[in-house]
């Protein structure tokens, strides 16, 4: 019989639980009776339970007479003591392929006999206490020798169980198990191990996913990557509110303006960072909306006060002068290319606002946010190729007469502090699309190896690199060729108003149609958080997927609320410093600030503490006063709020 290659321990490490069971061993198998050992059943029935069985003996291994007991016909009777049954192939004898073949029935279990771990204890395995307990599973047959005993007798043997196979071998000893223990389990636990761990590196940090999350357009796929972050960023950055930075230049100066746009652009991509580390900065949570992040860092009740009526202003508000724009320029570019001598009878602005809310319809019935990728894609092209078109243009052409780059005068000291402070919000206004970082964030799939942040950062870089390649030049170009002749409305309608005579009507009116695309495609993501609020009330209320029909009801029913608005109200796109004050700078500039303190909680007093508590409280103190600038130019400029009236 083979050695079992096992590890050896000192004999001198006996401790009193192994000489008990020492002891036990030898009183019973003292005195030992023909074909059957004191203490142990001699049939197959009590081992079985089988009144079948109880004709057949069973053996006794001649081995077990080694023991203590003075017999001396043998020599090598002190070998070993302890007479055990290896408990690998007791606990394994239901699966084991030889106890089919014996024919014995498989219940009630054999008794509980203690197993080879509890007996050997710490002894040396390569003994012949081993090779006592190999013979025992594998008994030799009559007249064989083994390396560690003489030539068997025959006489009284150890009773084995019938359910003991002489196939089963001992478990070869692996690296996760304990050179002081047996265990008979190593290895499936090592390889449960480590299966566990790849499935932990494959879906992540044991994130809990909410159920409700694969029914919402912005959770409903996870497929995103840093292509996708960069045309979602795009589409949500660059827009209409980017058309009205040389109208805060005028007020701001050529020093101010361009220092405030450097640093509201550096300020705003830090608190971008902030809001994408944040996205799983609480283990096992995905942060997948803005306002579930400021739940989080600020509680439930005070993050959802604080968040929600900001976020909706900016959303709402941005997709109704969205509106506003686009359904202007939808008239404009029929007027541009119809030409002065076209017989149809146009349409009014109000119907041209219902045409752009039809076009909007459409485009929102696409399922969820990954599926509008190509739509923001296209939106980012058109965004840039129009960008670059208004400074080219605005640079090439003669300069309006009487173009100054000075305030105007008879202004009091208050006006002219309004009037910046309204300027600085235009500013804000200009950088928008955080409320909106998570959700983008939240479409892309997330694991210890491949975190969200990774391509959601390298896509957010791209997008704000291209957003300054655009802003810049539009901001102080705009500046340059208009100054003080800069209408409120922006640079896209002063290019008309000075220029449509200087410029083909071909390049204008391709122009306007650029703006309009744009428009629609930024109508569209703008939307997509409203659809998700909708669709989440209606799904926990109904615990399912919102069914096709509603969603369609409900999407058409929101478009055609904001054109209700544009109409109602056609003045809100010259709201823009307002709203820079009432959603962009709390929302932007100072919450990401505060979320970064309440989350990740950076030691006192240092740099990072100093800094994100600076921020927050200027950004706060900010919104305060541009929101105050806003009210403040809206009754200085005397805008006539009239409802239902269109220009």
């Amino acid at each position: 019989m083979p050695r079992i290659n096992m590890p050896t321990i000192p004999e001198a490490e006996e401790d009193l639980s192994f000489r008990s069971h020492r002891l036990q061993a030898a009183s019973m198998a003292a005195s030992p009776a023909e074909g059957e050992l004191k203490g142990f059943p001699t049939n197959l029935a009590a081992w079985t339970g089988s009144p079948e069985a109880a004709s057949r003996p069973i053996s006794i291994s001649p081995d077990s007479q080694k023991l203590n007991a003075g017999d001396s016909a043998s020599p090598d009777r002190t070998a070993n003591p302890k007479t055990e049954y290896s408990s690998p192939t007791f606990f394994s004898h239901m699966e084991s392929p030889n106890h089919l073949e014996t024919g014995y029935p498989s219940s009630p279990p054999a008794p509980a006999i203690p197993t080879s771990t509890h007996i050997l204890g710490q002894r040396n395995l390569h003994s012949p206490d081993a090779a006592h307990m190999s013979r025992i599973r594998n008994p030799p047959e009559s007249g064989s020798r083994t390396p560690h005993s003489p030539p068997i007798r025959s006489g009284a043997k150890t009773p084995q169980s019938p359910f003991i196979s002489s196939g089963n071998q001992t478990p070869r000893i692996t690296s996760l198990m304990s050179p002081h223990t047996f265990s008979p389990i190593g290895t499936p636990v090592r390889k449960a191990v480590s299966n566990m761990k790849s499935y932990l590196e494959d879906i992540g940090h044991l994130t809990k996913f909410n159920p409700q999350d694969s029914w919402l357009p912005i959770t409903e796929s996870r497929t995103g990557n840093s292509l996708y972050a960069a045309f979602h960023n795009l589409n949500a950055g660059i827009g209409f509110q980017g058309l009205l930075l040389p109208f805060a230049m005028f007020y701001l100066g050529w020093t101010w303006g361009i220092l405030s746009l450097i640093l509201a652009y550096g300020w705003q991509l830090y608190t971008m960072w902030i809001l994408i580390r944040l996205h799983e900065a609480i283990p096992g949570i995905r942060q997948s909306r803005y306002v579930q992040l400021a739940q989080a860092a600020f509680g439930d009740r005070l993050g959802y006060w604080l968040a929600t009526p900001p976020n909706l202003y900016l959303t709402a508000g941005t997709a109704t002068a969205i509106m506003v724009v686009g359904g202007g320029s939808l008239k404009l570019f029929f007027k541009i290319i119809c030409g002065p001598n076209c017989g149809a009878s146009p349409l009014t602005t109000i119907e041209w606002y219902l045409v752009f809310a039809m076009l909007s319809a459409v485009l929102a019935q696409l399922p969820n946010l990954n599926s509008i990728a190509g739509v923001s894609l296209v939106g980012a092209l058109t965004a840039i190729i129009y960008s670059t078109m208004l400074w080219t243009l605005s640079i090439s052409r003669e300069r309006p007469p009487g173009v100054s780059y000075t305030a105007e005068e008879g202004k009091s000291f208050v006006e002219k502090v309004f009037l910046t402070l309204n300027a600085l919000g235009i500013v804000a206004f200009a950088f928008r699309g955080h409320n909106l970082a998570m959700e983008i964030q939240a479409t892309m799939p997330s694991s210890l190896k491949h975190p969200a942040h990774v391509p959601m950062w390298r896509g957010t870089k791209v997008a704000n690199a291209i957003v300054g390649v655009c802003y810049f030049p539009i901001a102080i170009s705009g500046y340059w060729a208009y100054g003080s002749k800069m209408l409120p409305q922006g640079i896209l309608f002063s290019i008309y108003a000075f220029h449509q005579r200087d410029i083909s009507r071909s390049i204008m009116g391709l122009l306007f149609l650029l703006v309009v695309i744009n428009c629609l495609s930024s109508f569209q993501i703008y939307s997509f958080t409203i659809f998700d609020n909708f669709e989440a009330g209606y799904t926990a209320k109904r615990n399912g997927p919102v069914s096709s029909h509603v969603r369609v009801m409900f999407r058409v029913f929101y478009v055609f609320v904001n054109f209700f608005i544009a109409a109602a109200f056609p003045w809100l796109a010259s709201l823009s410093g307002l709203l820079g004050g009432l959603s962009s700078a709390p929302v932007t500039f100072a919450y990401p600030c505060f979320m970064w303190l309440a989350i990740m909680k950076p030691k006192k007093f240092s740099f990072s503490w100093y800094l994100n508590w600076t921020l927050g409280v200027v950004g706060m103190g900010l919104a305060v006063a541009f929101t105050a600038g806003g009210i403040w130019s809206i009754v200085d400029s005397g805008i006539k709020l009239d409802f239902f009236k269109t220009s």
